[in-house]
């Protein structure tokens, strides 16, 4: 047990039914019917190849798509497909969740058998406006059809979704309700790397925070400053133009005009005061980028022409960034410096990411856009943790309890390993 939670060592698993949510939404090409990306379905695969030869029979639960809009769910078929090539073994699919083709199927797995479920989003209590409004209790999730339909077929619930462990849905909090759980390798694993990042960082310890998710990037920011966890923090993209705003520099009306149309304005007096509060712990950009006609220019802090919007940091920005990270001990990086997708406004992002792989600080990335810059500029094989958690990363650096955590703590009192 860690952190007061089972793992699977505790559970002996031969001929057994092991319910076990995974989080392997991709993007997804809907043209060819194929996924454009399988870092997380890879990053499952240990724990499922070590449930399956131990003789596991393994049910797979997961979604895919926007967890809001309906119309960006999409089949988990291809999927198993990819999942059939990386474990080497047959994943077997069906196209239901709690249905009697998925209950049949589910009885008639054999030990070592592996198969996958459709999308738990297809379920209406999965979908995060469900979440939302309803607020269910994780005993009430618990009463829901798909905790109801399946749980009472397996044997052991896994949990080895971290990445959608700050979700309150029945597939995450449900099972734990009704039966024995534990976490995956995965899980552990992430969940003690951010941890140990949390407790013990190694000094200097340097967070860089960009993107456009302020409430998150602010929470984080005030959480690890206060906490004494960062002993600094690099600001670039809209987390930076905001906290830029906030001291009263010119970002130009551009950039101005976007955080207010975007409904950020409010965020600007919160910038102020956080960098009043911190002033000596966090780093602003001092140069910003923009295009023009389709190329790069750079300007100081209140050069930028006030019809373009910034669209990244600029060079002297970036050097310094450099040099920081380069003379830190422990680097985590949520967020990109700029629009990283676009060749004229990478460099900000570029910089950050190989200064990260040539540092000799232990290295980690987490969200969606961070772990794509990775691999974009190729760095993603030099740091030291790559985190496939975007939102349940944030959550748990803002020091909040993660659903998922918390059910797989009541799981270990409820029903504690024999």
């Amino acid at each position: 047990m860690r952190f007061g939670i089972c793992t699977i060592d505790e559970f002996d698993v031969r001929g057994k039914t092991v319910l076990c949510r995974i989080d392997i939404n991709q993007p997804v090409d809907r043209e060819k019917g194929t996924l454009k990306s399988i870092a997380r379905i890879t990053a499952c695969v240990p724990t499922l190849k070590e449930l399956t030869d131990k003789g596991a029979k393994l049910v797979l639960l997961a979604h895919q798509g926007s967890d809001i809009e309906y119309k960006n769910f999409y089949t988990t078929a291809p999927h198993a497909k990819v999942l059939s090539e990386l474990l080497g073994k047959q994943v077997r699919f069906v196209d239901d969740v709690t249905g009697p083709a998925a209950r049949a199927a589910i009885q008639a797995l054999e030990s070592g058998d592996i198969l996958l479920l459709d999308n738990v989003r297809f379920c209406s209590e999965e979908q995060t406006l469900f979440e939302m409004k309803l607020c269910l209790t994780h005993e009430q999730q618990a009463q829901t059809q798909v905790v109801q339909k399946l749980a009472p077929l397996g044997d052991l619930y896994v949990c080895d979704a971290f990445a959608a462990a700050h979700r309150d849905q029945p597939t995450l909090c449900g099972f734990e309700q009704v039966l024995p759980s534990a976490m995956g390798r995965l899980f552990e694993r992430e969940y003690c790397v951010i941890s140990e990042l949390m407790e013990a960082p190694a000094r200097p310890c340097t967070f860089v925070l960009g993107g456009s998710k302020i409430s998150d990037a602010f929470m984080m920011m005030d959480t690890v400053l206060k906490g004494g966890v960062a002993d600094k923090v690099l600001t670039g993209g809209l987390v930076g133009h905001i906290l830029l705003a906030g001291r009263g520099e010119d970002i130009g009306a551009g950039s101005l005009d976007f955080i207010i149309k975007s409904n950020y304005g409010e965020y600007i007096q919160a910038g102020k005061e956080l960098y009043t509060k911190y002033a000596g712990h966090i780093e602003l950009p001092e140069d910003l980028a923009y295009v023009t006609d389709g190329k790069r220019q750079e300007d100081d802090i209140g050069g930028i022409p006030h019809e373009i919007m910034a669209m990244d940091i600029g060079q002297k920005t970036a050097a310094r960034y450099q040099r920081i990270i380069r003379d830190s001990k422990t680097v985590f990086a949520n967020g990109p410096m700029g629009v990283f997708e676009q060749p004229e406004t990478e460099l900000g992002t570029k910089a950050v990411w190989d200064a990260m792989a040539d540092t000799a600080a232990y290295t980690v990335v987490g969200g969606g856009d961070s772990v794509t810059a990775a691999a974009k500029f190729g760095v993603a094989g030099k740091i030291g943790y790559i985190c496939t958690g975007g939102g349940a990363l944030i959550r748990f650096l803002t020091g909040e309890e993660l659903p998922v955590v918390k059910a797989l703590r009541h799981a270990a009192k409820a029903f504690p390993p024999a």
